[in-house]
């Protein structure tokens, strides 16, 4: 028989105060019978140890109204067992749950049921709340107790259930069919089922509204500031248990991705490079090494001088990630930048794919595998492969779909408004981007931006709703974000070796053609055909095929009703077109037209952009694109229809899948440089000179710092740096004329008239260098290299550790 109202008292051990605690709720309850109708009191005995039942059927015999819910078999279970047990077992429309101390006074129950009532809107729980303004409390904890409580509660608050100022208070007036629905679905006994409970409400629309209660503390009671503890610990195991196997299965596949890419690379990462990096992997392994060592030695992890000696390298101006070289640094001292590379390669592409697997299934489709193939597209997308060569930075991109979901959270008109929360952590999240890689946000926020605009013009009422919130939003993520990262970027542009712009050539936009087209190493890729299309086999930007491309085209069309769909096209497109370049060549002609990335070209920021990479946007977009269209297939009925859409869908993709990365054999570090015999041909301040001097063409040199620690500084280098009074940005060290002179003999070019002003100016060099040694490793041209430097010395070289050294120091 149906109640109009449930009251549930879980008990543990509380035989001395339940009766008058039961003779209270009794006395309320009938004072008012008109108001509570027919009703019920339900005890639940959790275990107790002492005469908790007794008492309770003591009450019952002087009210049959009370019902006992003894213990089970196992004992004692938690609050959260015995709330469960209650609220399944109740038969009311209104379900009140309330704690055995009375600690809020059952009176308060009628603010409540008056809440619940007269909500505009229909409410689905009242919760009394001790943190509400309007509360009042009659007798406070202990101040140290009371401060551990609100602040653990505050952790839980922003962890679990934002918007909820007091989640433990235990007094709560439920709609009763939707608290047996939560509560069937609950799984935590112990403190934490309250935040479950309510988080429960919350996923499912069902609205909670806090009331001001008067609230006192009551000795005896049985919830100390260690339990908030037990609450998040609670929260942690329930979440892993929801995790559902298919989200394990796509991450196993997503991290197994990666270590087939990389095997070649594990396979042996002492002698093993990536042969498509060019000179990237040693410059990113130097820019581990160095890092690892400032920190130790607790130097600025924005500046160094170990190379480019004695001008330095301006760090936080080239992409260190120190979001991730920092943390890592343990890693890299203990086992190597090179292992530190590999790391980040393989970790880091895996992170990203789930971090976008996880963005799509919560926000786009239903089913997880449709939301794993567009994840799939947006991490391994050819133009990220390409980059996954060389830019960490540009393949390591796990925070972006975290910085748009919060992004979308400050535009959901399902989510309770929360713009000063969820601006901060947009302000955190954009700031720790900002240490993984500038260039990166900057595109996301491009690709963001023309979401926006296009989304906004095919939605206009939700883009009028949203506006507030989301300038809020983005005013406290700014609030947030710019001081953190003032100062780093004032050093960046600003700061020692520092500059305005990098030159890239004009040739730095994509060709039309490179968008239909197959990367190189990409399945059904061709290098003959890839390769003139792109500036090198790491800034392969777009390649994602005409097959693709078809698809795309088909699945924007099928899908133009959405605003979503409208909204990606148009991003797509505009960023495809912006990648050309500030003018581009129409395939097969000499016609040239103009692009409009001419009007971002010579802008703050946009001026260092490779223009080319804007088009790494689009893949996202794809990826947005194929994961709808695989969730409509997967709703296809069986037979042709489905089989023709998954045909579709593998004929657009297999194409492009990744091949395991190539490699090559990496020179070994000269035994002068890995024994320590340098250490007594370099005096404190001179440095160690390569010939040729390392640059972007050939940067061993940092392999030999980074392979033993750079303890030595190496003059020349690879790095973006300032040239001329302009400060322009340029690639390595500024030229000198014994650097081009050696850099030309050792590829290839002939050794010219060495005289007195040669001689004077490579004097003049070593001294700008302050050059301790010059070595000659084993190379191509050495004989070459070793006579002209003999002839500008004006001294036979000393062959050393398995090298020609030259000993110029100063020392005496």
């Amino acid at each position: 028989m149906r109640a109009d109202l449930t009251v549930v008292v879980p008990a543990y051990n509380e035989e001395r105060r339940l009766g008058p605690t039961l003779d209270a709720i009794c006395a309320h309850l009938r004072a008012d019978p008109g108001r509570w109708g027919g009703w019920e009191l339900i005890v639940v005995d959790d275990g107790s140890t002492d005469g908790t039942a007794d008492a309770v059927r003591a009450a019952a015999a002087r009210e049959p109204r009370i019902l006992l819910v003894e213990a089970d078999e196992t004992g004692n279970r938690g609050k959260g067992h015995a709330l469960r047990r209650g609220v399944l077992a109740s038969r009311g429309a209104r379900v009140l749950v309330t704690d055995a101390d009375l600690a809020t006074p059952i009176e308060e129950l009628d603010r409540l049921d008056k809440e619940l009532s007269e909500y505009d809107g229909g409410l689905a729980a009242a919760i009394g709340s001790r943190a509400h303004p309007d509360s009042s409390i009659d007798v406070h904890q202990q101040r140290v107790r009371e401060w551990l409580g609100r602040m653990g509660n505050r952790l839980i608050r922003a962890v679990a259930v934002p918007g909820i100022r007091d989640t433990q208070c235990g007094f709560k007036l439920f709609d009763g069919d939707k608290a047996r629905t939560a509560f069937a679905d609950a799984r935590l006994d112990g403190w934490g089922t309250d935040v479950e409970i309510l988080q429960f409400f919350r996923r499912s629309g069902w609205r909670v509204a806090e009331v001001p209660v008067r609230w006192a503390h009551q000795e005896g009671s049985k919830v100390r500031p260690a339990d908030y503890g037990k609450v998040l610990l609670e929260l942690v195991r329930l979440k892993a248990r929801r995790v559902r196997p298919v989200d394990l299965a796509v991450t196993a596949l997503f991290l197994l991705a990666p270590l087939l890419l990389y095997k070649d690379l594990w396979a042996d990462l002492d002698h093993h490079y990536l042969a498509d990096s060019g000179q990237d992997q040693n410059q990113w392994e130097w820019f581990f090494a160095v890092t690892a060592d400032n920190v130790t030695h607790f130097r600025n992890p924005l500046f160094t001088t170990v190379q480019n000696h004695p001008d330095g390298v301006n760090l936080m101006a080239n992409t260190v990630m120190l979001g991730l070289s920092v943390p890592l640094a343990p890693v890299t001292l203990a086992l190597g930048p090179t292992v530190t590379w590999a790391l980040v390669l393989t970790a880091g592409l895996a992170a990203t794919a789930v971090a976008w697997y996880w963005l799509i299934a919560k926000r786009l489709v239903r089913s997880r595998w449709a939301a794993a193939t567009g994840a799939a597209l947006c991490a391994f997308a050819p133009p990220m492969v390409s980059h996954a060569n060389a830019h960490p930075n540009f393949a390591v991109l796990f925070m972006i779909p975290v910085i748009i979901d919060r992004a979308l959270r400050l535009c959901d008109p399902d989510e309770p408004p929360r713009a000063v929360r969820d601006g901060a952590l947009l302000g955190l999240f954009a700031a720790y981007q900002i240490f993984l890689g500038e260039e990166p946000l900057l595109l996301a926020a491009m690709g963001m931006l023309l979401f926006a605009l296009s989304y906004a013009l095919a939605h206009r009422d939700v883009a009028r709703a949203v506006r507030r919130p989301l300038l809020k939003g983005l005013g406290v993520a700014a609030a947030v974000c710019l001081p953190l990262v003032a100062f780093p970027l004032y050093w960046q542009f600003f700061g020692p070796q520092s500059y305005h712009s990098v030159l890239h050539g004009d040739d730095a936009g994509n060709s039309p053609l490179a968008f239909l087209e197959f990367s190189g190493r990409a399945l059904l890729g061709d290098e003959a055909r890839a390769d003139p299309l792109a500036m090198n086999r790491t800034e392969q930007n777009a390649f994602y095929g005409w097959p693709l491309a078809g698809l795309a085209s088909a699945v924007a069309l099928s899908l133009w009703r959405l605003p979503l769909v409208k909204a990606l096209t148009f991003t797509g497109l505009a960023a495809a077109l912006l990648s050309l370049g500030p003018r581009f060549r129409v395939p097969h002609t000499e016609v040239i037209l103009p692009g409009p990335w001419r009007a971002l070209a010579h802008q703050p920021l946009f001026e260092s952009v490779i223009e080319s990479r804007v088009a790494m946007i689009c893949a996202p977009v794809l990826g947005v694109l194929v994961a709808l269209a695989a969730d409509r297939v997967r709703a296809f009925p069986g037979g042709l229809p489905r089989t023709l859409g998954l045909t579709a869908l593998a004929l657009a993709l297999v194409p492009i899948v990744p091949t395991p990365m190539p490699v090559r054999e990496r020179p070994e570090v000269p035994a002068f440089i890995a024994d320590g015999t340098w250490k007594s041909y370099v005096a404190e301040g001179e440095s160690v000179v390569p010939v040729p001097l390392p640059d972007p063409g050939n940067a061993e040199a940092l392999h030999w710092q980074s392979a033993t620690a750079p303890h030595f500084p190496v003059a020349g280098g690879y790095f973006n740096g300032p040239w001329g009074p302009e400060r322009i940005g340029i690639y390595g060290a500024p030229p000198r004329h014994t650097s081009n002179l050696l850099r030309d003999i050792r590829y290839g070019g002939a050794i010219p008239g060495i005289g007195p002003d040669r001689r004077a100016q490579a004097r003049a060099d070593l001294e700008f260098w302050r050059a301790g040694v010059v070595v000659l490793a084993p190379q191509d041209n050495a004989p070459a290299l070793r006579d002209a430097v003999t002839r500008l010395l004006g001294e036979e070289a000393e062959y050393v550790g398995g090298a020609w050294i030259w000993d110029v120091g100063g020392r005496e």
